[in-house]
């Protein structure tokens, strides 16, 4: 078993609290020391009581899934030889009503772009094992409800 920790930190300040106009920016601290900005989207609280330059919890989402995804695809791509320059995704995840009508994480779709080098290079087969296989093994991946696709370019 593993364990993770997070300290989520915010205060009101001088604000009011009632009328619903405080700010909802705050603050992440992780165990290894970063401290991370974040805040509500303006999407869902408008600003100026969100802050649009802190990461919200649905980015944070889709970028753990991104992230896990690649870590366990460069993972892969080391221990079959290929060697891997660059790895670049535009992720994108889509809120919106389920069918019980609460709003979620519906769809978290990956587009990874990977570079590469060396002798060995993977075939459009052998990429997409490689995004198979980091796919079935990512912990987040694993871990959400939601459909989380990859759409490698080409595809």
């Amino acid at each position: 078993m593993h364990q993770y920790e997070a300290t989520i930190a915010w205060r009101r300040g001088e604000q009011a609290f009632t009328d619903n106009r405080y700010s909802r920016a705050h603050e992440w601290v992780f165990d290894g020391g970063a401290r991370v900005p974040a805040s509500s989207s303006p999407s869902i609280v408008p600003l100026p009581m969100s802050d649009a330059a802190a990461v919200d919890p649905e980015e944070a989402l889709v970028a753990s899934a991104s992230s896990c995804h690649m870590l366990f695809f460069l993972h892969f791509a080391g221990k079959r030889g290929f060697v891997v320059d660059s790895y670049v995704d535009h992720a994108v995840g889509v809120m919106e009503k389920n069918g019980g009508g609460k709003v979620v994480m519906t769809r978290i779709t990956l587009k990874p772009q990977v570079g590469f080098s060396g002798e060995r290079r993977p075939s459009a087969q052998e990429l997409e094992g490689l995004h198979h296989d980091a796919h079935e093994n990512c912990f987040i991946a694993n871990s959400l409800k939601s459909e989380i696709v990859v759409e490698p370019p080409g595809e």
